[in-house]
């Protein structure tokens, strides 16, 4: 697709100005990485195939690189999602292209250490790395992923690839999914020069290209059934101004039905929907990278806002026997993001954000949903149809939460920033290693330490035992025919790695299954 194009076969909300009802092979609900995947496998193989998207359609001419614009665009809930008590912020994209369209680039596979757990302990069959790699490889290929060179590292990451090669821990340079980058900086607003292969540049035009018809700003209210078959979707058209229902109505009828809204919403229309869940797992353990922040002042300029964010990671704590395993990446850090991160208030607040120029930021992920002990977040709704999200957390995570500042903490000492801040409220500033102590004293508890999350897995569990499993190892629903779950939600644990290529790879695997079976 030329840079600039729009897709074709797309049709807006604003176009739909009375009730339809569609008739289609296949009808997809949501257009991240599983669901634009498994609409270009099935379009490719003949079926008619229509797909429904929550968010709007947006492209190049409208990002620019403005926050104030492209989180309340861009973004479930306007950016503002989080856990019930608020102690956890949940960014996650809404667009056509769902969250490929905001993500930081990083393209890696599943850990094989993940996938055999999988095997072992949630009963997955069949999704080994010798069945996903030709997938991968197909994706690879088609989002031009690639390890960066050196001269992309900006002064953010050469902090933790600094500080990682003085303490000896291990590091990687990560791959990314774009071609012609100019270095923005801006992958989390919309990619202002389409350098980023998200699925709006990329699987969608291909599947529009095979007969797919996408409609934009149509939220899925309801699954119909009849016995063990889904019969219809029926989607409110929204008012993209307001987001609200415009008032005509969409309804898909189609032989197959494939869920691709992500974690979360994923779950909650499966609730919503009514469908059997005679074990009550249907949006139960979520798993979402709990992430930790820390920030460094160096005397030198780290403009940690421009440059492409996470070339560099580390997962050298990713195993830890017994406990909650993490990795380290890079953020960017435009002023409204880090006005919103950073901890304090007044004077406090004022000068982080002075510091901003001086300041690299790093992020810990927690690998949960591991441990036995583990139960992770329950997604369920609350008055008024409000989305309701609680996270348990436990002993394990703390240890996990601090351990991980105190690495973090350490890799930006030894890479010569002068203090490094955490993100307690009220902060800890640390200058030394005896400094880095106080972090075992400081509370971790809900709202007194801030937590992010930008990958949401589970809640519909794949594994081939119903009770603790939503959808088959092909991706199929357990008690439902032709209904199938294709996006994060059918992670059983959370992945270790970022999620959009584990997406795309299990999902393009399904589709082709369900493609080949007719």
């Amino acid at each position: 697709m030329s840079a600039g194009a729009e897709i074709p076969n797309l049709v807006r909300g604003r176009d739909i100005g009375a009730d339809r009802i569609l008739d289609a092979d296949v009808a997809i609900v949501g257009s991240g990485p599983g669901g634009s995947i498994a609409a270009y496998r099935l379009a490719a193989a003949g079926a008619r195939v229509v797909v429904l998207e929550e968010g709007g359609y947006h492209t190049r001419p409208e990002f620019r690189m403005q926050e104030e614009w492209s989180y309340p665009t861009l973004y479930q809930d306007h950016a503002n999602r989080a856990t019930d008590d608020l102690s956890i912020t949940v960014l996650q994209g809404r667009s056509v292209g769902g969250g490929t369209t905001v993500n930081w680039t990083t393209s890696l596979r599943t850990p094989p250490t993940t996938l055999d757990f999988w095997k072992r302990a949630r009963r997955v069959e069949g999704v080994t790395a010798e069945a996903l790699a030709p997938h991968w490889d197909e994706v690879e290929r088609r989002l031009n992923v690639h390890t960066p060179e050196e001269g992309e590292i900006n002064e953010n990451n050469r902090a933790l690839l600094d500080g990682a090669k003085r303490l000896g821990y291990g590091f990687e340079l990560l791959p990314r999914n774009v071609s012609d980058c100019v270095l923005t900086g801006m992958c989390g607003l919309g990619c202002p020069v389409d350098a980023k292969q998200a699925m709006h540049l990329t699987y969608l035009p291909d599947a529009a290209a095979h007969g797919a018809v996408i409609f934009a700003n149509c939220r899925v209210r309801r699954l119909t059934r009849r016995g063990r078959r889904v019969t219809e979707a029926a989607a409110d058209v929204l008012d993209e101004s307001r987001d609200r229902p415009a008032g005509p109505t969409l309804t898909v009828r189609a032989r197959t039905f494939i869920l691709s809204a992500g974690a979360i919403n994923t779950p909650r229309l499966l609730q919503r929907s009514g469908l059997p869940d005679p074990y009550r797992i249907v949006g139960r353990r979520t798993w979402l990278h709990p992430t930790l922040a820390s920030a460094a002042h160096f005397d030198r300029k780290i403009e940690p806002y421009f440059g492409a964010p996470q070339t560099v990671g580390s997962h050298h704590f990713a195993i830890r026997p017994g406990r909650i395993g993490f990795f380290l990446e890079t953020p960017p850090a435009q002023p409204m993001l880090a006005g919103l991160a950073h901890a304090g208030f007044g004077p406090e607040h004022r000068r982080a954000m002075k510091e901003l120029p001086n300041t690299a930021v790093l992020i810990a992920l927690l690998i949960d949903g591991f441990l036995d002990e583990e139960h992770g977040g329950t997604v369920g709704e609350r008055g008024g149809g409000r989305l309701s999200f609680r996270y348990d957390r436990g002993p394990a995570l703390a240890e996990a939460m601090r351990e991980a500042m105190k690495t973090m903490a350490r890799i930006h000492l030894a890479a010569g920033a002068r203090e490094v801040v955490t993100f307690h409220e009220p902060p800890l500033r640390l200058r030394t290693e005896r400094d880095v102590a106080r972090i075992d004293e400081a509370s971790v508890a809900p709202n007194r330490c801030g937590v992010f999350t930008a990958h949401q897995m589970g809640g519909a569990p794949m594994g081939e035992d119903p009770g603790i499993a939503v959808v088959d190892s092909r991706l199929k629903h357990h008690f439902f025919d032709n209904l199938y779950v294709m996006d994060g939600s059918v992670f059983p644990t959370s992945l270790g790695v970022n999620p959009q290529i584990s997406i795309l790879g299990l999902s393009s695997l399904a589709a082709s299954a369900l493609a080949k079976a007719g």
